[in-house]
């Protein structure tokens, strides 16, 4: 089974000790490099002076943990690509790429805080969903383009490149019909440079959640990541993206292949002792995400919301976090295995409030008498 770190790096009331964030991130990353975890994400949020979500550029905070780091896959959960013109997204990625000596996996988001949209593109208005999709899927076949051709052209709703009647013509850059219209002189293909290290270019993977969202990552071959639903919804949402692949690729997928689960995790000697350290810490993840998505995907299917649901430790320890004893946590991660045949999951261990000394001895006990019940476990069930 394969382990890696969301991490998603909060610190409210931080902002004047910013440096010290880093530091910290950068202990946890060189931790986990040397520990056995096959990969360490970051996120991209902007403009949260509140301290929920700190990092507004996961490439460039994946580049410095690369240049401390060996073997960790360094990934973005995620790039809101909407927000990003795509040649110069295609650019740093296929850097870091280069950087990193092909530890890059690619995440891609469409973006859902309107704070953000508004004053980074008005376009990706997440309140204007087709657009935004528009917008994020031209983005995704502009950078496919880019990474898999020494030169190529686009001309789509949003982006045209390289634009029409653009002139060029210099005695280092010999016309060649690979890029030009040597009758008018004019370019008609482009190259991003450099290309990115991993042929024809890195994984790709899409935080997904709507029954939509899952079927058109999969229409497309992109890697699937799930965050907060139940074991029985995601059992429903992991068999609808294995179905529309195994179509797609007409053959038969495994349940779980391509899919990558987030869990909030926290390890301690006892169950009492997670709870007193890190409930208040987790529940403040969840009250700033949920004022918008409300309690509606922490449901089984077929449940409903009750009038006066709290968001509340209880109602949130039974559905999907992974917090309490080593042994409780190892019995959680194999139901997980059990139900979703689950092989990649991604520990949520930057809780909103808690202190970066609790956070790395969670992260050690869990990686000293958790992970060590999995690293052998290569099983893999059709379903």
């Amino acid at each position: 089974m394969k382990f890696g770190v969301f991490a998603n790096l909060t610190g409210r009331g931080r902002h004047n000790e910013f440096n010290k964030v880093l530091n910290e991130a950068r202990e946890e990353a060189v931790y986990c490099d040397e520990n056995g975890y096959e990969s360490i994400w970051y996120t991209e949020h902007h403009f949260g002076h509140e301290g929920n979500e700190l990092i507004p550029n996961p490439i460039l905070m994946g580049a410095d943990i690369a240049a401390r780091t060996k073997n960790i896959r360094i990934g973005q959960a995620a790039n809101v690509i909407t927000f990003w013109h795509p040649l110069r997204l295609a650019e740093d990625i296929a850097l870091l790429d280069q950087l990193s000596n092909g530890r890059v996996d690619v995440g891609l988001a469409r973006g859902l805080y309107g704070r953000e949209a508004a004053n980074l593109n008005t376009l990706a208005d997440p309140t204007n969903q087709e657009q935004n999709r528009a917008i994020f899927e031209e983005t995704i076949e502009v950078l496919r383009k880019a990474w898999s051709n020494q030169f190529f052209s686009h001309k789509g709703k949003f982006y045209e490149f390289p634009p029409k009647g653009l002139k060029w013509e210099h005695p280092m850059s010999p016309p060649s019909e690979e890029f030009m219209d040597m009758e008018k002189k004019e370019i008609n293909k482009i190259s991003v440079m450099p290309p990115p290290y991993q042929k024809p270019h890195p994984p790709l993977w899409q935080t997904i959640d709507s029954p939509r969202s899952i079927v058109r990552a999969a229409e497309q071959r992109i890697n699937g990541i799930f965050w907060m639903p139940t074991v029985k919804e995601l059992k429903k949402r992991f068999e609808l993206y294995q179905e529309t692949a195994s179509q797609v690729e007409g053959k038969d997928k495994l349940l779980g292949e391509g899919l990558a689960l987030v869990r909030d995790v926290y390890v301690a000697d006892t169950m009492e002792q997670a709870r007193e350290d890190a409930a208040e810490a987790v529940l403040n993840n969840y009250r700033w995400i949920c004022h918008w998505r409300g309690l509606g995907n922490l449901m089984d299917p077929g449940e409903e919301v009750k009038p006066d649901q709290e968001l509340n430790y209880d109602f949130l320890h039974s559905r999907n976090l992974l917090f309490g004893t080593p042994e409780y946590v190892t019995e959680k991660i194999q139901e997980l295995k059990d139900e979703l045949n689950l092989d990649h999951l991604l520990l949520w261990v930057d809780h909103n409030g808690l202190s970066h000394e609790k956070k790395m001895k969670s992260l050690k006990l869990f990686t000293e008498k958790v992970m060590p019940n999995f690293v052998n476990d290569n099983q893999k069930v059709k379903i």
